[in-house]
């Protein structure tokens, strides 16, 4: 897919309009009906998939607009914009020159496999127009009752506005999650006329501010990096104005950092990256009590884990497949319990490791997550337990690494680990060590 048809199919309805717009510069006003079809034609073009236009109406008084109602998409999963209102500027469009002073978009449906499909079978680049694109197409696009629905079926409505300068760089933006308390929104405001912006985010009750920087490369694609500085954010809080069911409740501060390539906004998006390094104060972990979980082998695990200190990295990726959620140098501790370990999200199914020391003389004990996060399964080998208990009393204050060693070790001895082969052959005895050894 070339790069204007890239632009064509992230900037949607939007570009599809030109034609429209060409033609009601020069004078060519068909009827409503016909402006429909026409424009459900380019639309279906450009997007390689069928796309029906309710009804697209013109109007010149009070001030001109173009009012587009009901575009659908034929896919398994529709996209639907129930309202699109376009306000050309008149003066750039008797100078030959398309402006749009405005563009409101009210009320949408925007799943991401749908999203993701467009553009793929495309029979053609955008339309040849009689008139001139302006260096700065468009002034402002506003947008209300917008929801977008994860490759699961999450719902998450937004609303906002987007203020242009030329070449489509943003000079103000506001995105906000409506009806959400503690409020979640996020602003950026250019810096001169640098690729610069300054970044506001209020969340779970805390700020997570700093800057976004946009570069281009000498292969003429984008990069996008900055940094953020999360602070007394909610965990449970902000998972939560996301429709995102809680894992830890706690207060979260630290650093976060964002990178991103490729050659259109919509590329970026696609391969947006995040570091974060985080500090969690007063956590809890929600529905799982791990002393429980170690104890009982796996079997019970219902209930909170209070910690007295939670450290983590945080790594969020965006793939074809979704969003990748990495944890990794996950350290927890409390009066009861210490643990260290990694998980990985996908597609709300978790994969981890862990490794959980209990102050009654358990150290080491190897603990795996796995499963839906709605019914996670916990495996805590018997043999492992018994190993790790009596690799302590062997070794006593010797510490969690070698503690995990010997853990697992008499965990095999045990029963942890299969059987050997019937033929397997044995490993050749290891030669005494030479008097020089000794």
């Amino acid at each position: 897919m070339t790069r204007a048809r890239k632009w064509l199919v992230g900037l949607g309805a939007v570009l599809g309009l030109l034609l429209l717009l060409a033609l009601i510069g020069l004078g060519l006003l068909p009827r409503d009906e016909e402006l429909a079809r026409r424009l459900a034609d380019q639309l279906s073009t450009a997007t390689g998939v069928p796309v029906t236009v309710g009804a697209v109406q013109w109007r010149v008084w009070p001030s001109p607009r173009v009012v587009i109602e009901n575009v659908v998409t034929e896919q398994p999963k529709p996209i639907t914009l129930r309202k699109i209102t376009l306000r050309p500027n008149l003066q750039a469009l008797w100078q030959r020159r398309l402006q749009l002073n405005g563009v409101l978009l009210e009320g949408a449906v925007v799943p991401h496999l749908s999203v993701l499909a467009l553009g793929r079978s495309a029979r053609s680049g955008p339309p040849t127009l009689p008139l001139q694109l302006d260096a700065q197409p468009l002034l402002r696009f506003e947008f209300s009752d917008v929801t977008w629905e994860s490759r699961l079926g999450m719902a998450v409505v937004y609303e906002g506005e987007v203020a242009f300068d030329a070449h489509w760089r943003p000079r103000t933006a506001r995105l906000v999650r409506p009806g959400v308390t503690p409020p979640a929104a996020l602003s950026a405001t250019r810096q001169g006329q640098d690729d610069r912006w300054a970044v506001r985010t209020t969340l779970g009750g805390g700020t997570a501010n700093g800057e976004l920087r946009l570069q281009t490369q000498p292969s003429g694609g984008l990069r996008l990096s900055g940094t953020l500085q999360p602070q007394g954010i909610d965990t449970a809080a902000a998972l939560a104005a996301f429709n995102r069911k809680p894992v830890v409740a706690g207060k979260a501060a630290g650093t976060t950092t964002v990178s991103a390539e490729g050659d259109s906004p919509a590329s970026l998006a696609r391969s947006l990256h995040t570091a974060s390094s985080l500090r969690i104060s007063r956590a809890r972990l929600l529905g799982f009590d791990l002393e429980k979980a170690v104890r009982s082998t796996g079997t019970e695990h219902a209930g909170t884990t209070p910690l007295d200190t939670l450290t983590l990295q945080l790594d969020t990726q965006n793939t074809a497949q979704g969003m990748v959620i990495t944890f990794s140098n996950v350290k927890a501790s409390s009066g009861a319990l210490t643990a260290t370990g990694k998980a990985r999200l996908l597609n709300q199914q978790i994969e981890g490791e862990f490794t959980v020391d209990l102050v009654e003389g358990l150290v080491g004990v190897p603990l795996k997550i796995s499963g839906p996060l709605k019914a996670v399964k916990v495996s805590v080998p018997r043999g492992a337990i018994a190993g790790a208990a009596v690799g302590t009393a062997v070794l006593p204050g010797i510490g969690t690494a070698i503690g995990a060693r010997i853990g697992a070790t008499l965990g095999k001895i045990f029963g942890a680990g299969p059987d050997p082969a019937p033929n397997a052959k044995k490993p050749p005895p290891t030669p005494p060590p030479s008097p020089r050894q000794r």
